[in-house]
């Protein structure tokens, strides 16, 4: 089980989806793969001091990659996606 709030969140995803969502309170996590929603609610209102409203999860797949001369498997990857409450807000630097 993991217990420290840096171990479930990794970092947040600046994507241009992630930009477009800001509008509507809501933030991409890269999270890691073991985390429960119950899991990364708490670490995200912990590390930023927040009200979390709803998460959202999904797995991506990894995707075959060429490494020098065989093939080789990019690692599968977790992300939340973090609905703040109203009032509530992640300064994010642009």
């Amino acid at each position: 089980m993991m217990r420290d709030p840096s171990d479930v969140i990794q970092f947040l995803m600046r994507t241009e989806k992630g930009t477009k969502l800001l509008a509507h309170r809501k933030y991409i996590f890269r999270v890691d793969k073991r985390a429960t929603k119950p899991q990364i609610r708490r670490a995200v209102e912990e590390l930023f001091k927040v009200k979390v409203a709803d998460v959202n999860t999904s797995v991506i797949a990894g995707k075959p990659r060429r490494v020098r001369f065989r093939w080789g498997w990019r690692p599968n990857t977790k992300r939340a996606v973090v609905t703040l409450a109203a009032g509530s807000k992640i300064e994010v630097a642009t």
